[in-house]
């Protein structure tokens, strides 16, 4: 495995999205609010999990909330009641919601929904009367501007308009694979006023929309697609009922039963738009007692595609975008020199604010660092990032056991406090870096307590790629915030050296792409143990995939793993996997053992696929998954709703 490419820490380039305005009937000076700006006079704030969610978008004051990766919503069907003032926006193209959605009820205004995927709330029932799982539901809620997000398979509506919800636009959606669309009213007043411009509506049988008693529905540039060839057959496109007075331009509809239906009671006024291949009723012009629609441009401004490149042009700018929801991370420098921000690492991480909501990339100028460094439970959202052109060129160093004395007389600082790398807040992230425990067994051998983290973690989503970290006993701590706690670590493209239970903690790892170098110990002997995993019951332990398992050691001199029960807790399940990997010379032919009176049989401890001299065939002492098993055994069963970078 060679050097990465240079990753140099030049900040990520924010785009304009934030200085983004409604158009259409959420843009109108209306009911006390001019215009629909969402959370824009208020504080920014990452959001990873459906705490932190639910936290903001249900907050009294103004929030910007850019959601990251997959939120999954539990209870399914769940959906968050947003307040006032809000921008909930998915960054780039990661941003999803699972399961659930969004409810805004009365008097609730000025939010902004953008960029995010919202799916699978459905529970396999087309026509769904039991569960009303919705994507964004609104009752009684005015300016609200839904933009360039996902909407698909939802147990009932994707977007449902209800009770007097008015100044709302929706626009370059992809709305798909689900039974209703879009339903507005549900109302006897006839008071909204909705604008729907360049929407992908594809294999969404009805209700696309349909709006009843809307006092003015503009629809323009919105594409429609059935395809014949698909499992969903359209009933019906748009469909003006009630006292609704609609106004549609501009769309284009392929292959659409009845693409535009109204009742005798509303009016309904068409211009330039194309049917391609449609059927049915398509119909128009003045309500029953012969009144006509209303005049879009004398409400807000807009300009028309020809509906001929409407096709084009949605399919091509519908949905999430990778450039909306980006944010620029704070960059604090650091060097040794003195020519940046700070001179220490540990330096720049205290400058981080507590309760940091926003991303921050300590940028480390190559060098030696000797130094401990602690990224508290406050401080997510962080990034330590070396800046040279190899992961070599920083380093940082220190060398301290589990028996070494704390300077203060308080006692030993034991293996967990050895750590020259500490990580204990969710979502952080190292890149091109070195993290050494420097720790000489041979000079300090009649000091007890030889155990010497090189780096710790005990928090989730720790997202690890192109790090070096070495030592000897226990290089690698990964655990969680607590026992129960789930602590997620992806380590990737990365070399972890050492021999005895180097890899070990009670953390949900994967571990991929990565060499893991055996080395022999202080007195030139090789013997050894790879992993030591003390996984609690119900949890995922260890995942070692795709790597490298091999080093300059005698033949037959080290094991896979073997079960820690931490504390001699029996209750613990310990769980190592190795698969898809090669496999040196140096793993033994029986390549589990036992630990402090616990079997290795009665825990978790398989292999699958591997490869190289140290690999073997299924015995009773090598215990093999199968085909089925292995498919349970992936990369994202191990880090679930959680998407690593890089």
């Amino acid at each position: 495995m060679g050097e990465p490419a240079g990753r140099a820490a030049a900040p990520a380039t924010a785009a304009d999205w934030t200085d983004d305005a409604a158009d259409g009937f959420a843009s109108v000076n209306a009911l006390g609010q001019n215009g629909t700006h969402g959370g824009r006079d208020g504080r920014t704030v990452l959001a990873t999990t459906l705490a932190d969610l639910e936290k903001y978008a249900t907050a009294p004051e103004p929030y910007t909330v850019v959601v990251r990766g997959t939120i999954t919503m539990v209870p399914k069907g769940r959906e968050i009641k947003v307040a006032s003032d809000k921008t909930i926006v998915g960054e780039g193209t990661t941003g999803h919601l699972v399961g659930g959605g969004f409810f805004l009820g009365t008097g609730v205004h000025n939010v902004i929904i953008r960029n995010l995927t919202i799916r699978d709330s459905s529970e396999g029932i087309w026509n769904d009367d039991e569960h009303d799982y919705d994507a964004i539901q609104m009752d009684g809620a005015h300016h609200v501007w839904i933009d360039h997000n996902s909407l698909r398979n939802q147990a009932d509506g994707l977007i449902d308009s209800r009770k007097d919800t008015t100044y709302v636009t929706i626009s370059w959606n992809r709305l798909s694979d689900n039974n209703k669309t879009l339903g507005i009213g549900w109302t006897p007043n006839t008071t909204a006023a909705l604008t729907l411009h360049h929407n992908w509506m594809y294999e969404t049988q009805q209700r696309n929309p349909s709006a009843d008693n809307a006092a003015r529905a503009h629809l323009y540039n919105n594409y429609l697609q059935d395809d014949p060839a698909g499992p969903v057959a359209v009933a019906y496109g748009n469909y003006a009922r009630g006292a609704t007075r609609m106004v549609l331009e501009n769309s284009y509809f392929e292959g659409i039963r009845n693409p535009v239906t109204k009742d005798a009671t509303a009016a309904l006024v068409q211009r330039g738009n194309v049917f391609d291949g449609t059927a049915g009723r398509n119909e128009s012009g003045p309500d029953s007692s012969g009144a006509g629609a209303f005049d879009p441009a004398a409400a807000y401004p807009y300009a028309l595609d020809p509906a001929s490149e409407v096709p084009a042009l949605v399919t091509a700018g519908a949905g999430p975008r990778a450039a909306i929801g980006v944010l620029a991370p704070t960059v604090l420098t650091v060097a040794a020199d003195g020519s940046g921000d700070h001179t220490t690492v540990q330096a720049a991480v205290d400058a981080v604010p507590a309760g940091n909501a926003l991303p921050v990339t300590v940028a480390v100028a190559p060098g030696v660092y000797r130094e401990t460094v602690r990224i508290p439970r406050t401080k997510r959202f962080v990034t330590v990032q070396g800046t040279g052109p190899s992961r070599r060129d920083t380093r940082i160093e220190y060398a301290n056991s589990a028996g070494t004395p704390k300077p203060d007389g308080s006692g030993t600082y034991g293996t967990s406090g050895s750590a020259s790398f500490a990580v204990e807040a969710d979502d952080t992230r190292l890149r091109n870096l070195s993290v050494v425990n420097s720790f000489d067994e041979a000079a300090h051998q009649a000091q007890p307590g030889h155990q010497a983290v090189a780096l710790r973690t005990a928090a989730d989503r720790i997202d690890l790629y192109g790090l070096i970290v070495e030592g000897d006993q226990d290089t690698l701590q990964t655990d969680s915030a607590s026992r129960d706690a789930v602590g997620r670590v992806r380590l990737a493209n990365s070399y972890v050296s050492g021999n005895v239970d180097f890899v070990f903690g009670r953390g949900t790892v994967v571990v991929d792409g990565s060499v893991l170098t055996l080395s022999k110990r202080w007195d030139g002997s090789s013997a050894g143990y790879v992993t030591a995993p003390s996984t609690a019951a119900g949890h995922r332990g260890l995942l070692i995939t795709r790597s490298v398992i091999d080093g300059d050691v005698a033949a037959g001199s080290f094991h896979l793993g073997r079960p820690w029960h931490a504390g001699g807790d029996a209750t613990l399940d310990p769980q190592t996997v190795v698969r898809d990997s090669r496999l040196g010379a140096a793993v033994r032919p029986a390549p589990w053992t036992d630990m402090s009176g616990f079997s290795w049989r009665d825990d978790r401890f398989a292999e699958y696929r591997n490869l190289g001299p140290g690999a073997g065939p299924l015995s009773a002492d090598r215990p093999q998954l199968t085909d089925a098993q292995a498919a349970e055994h992936e990369t994202a069963d191990w880090l679930g709703d959680w998407t690593a970078s890089g």
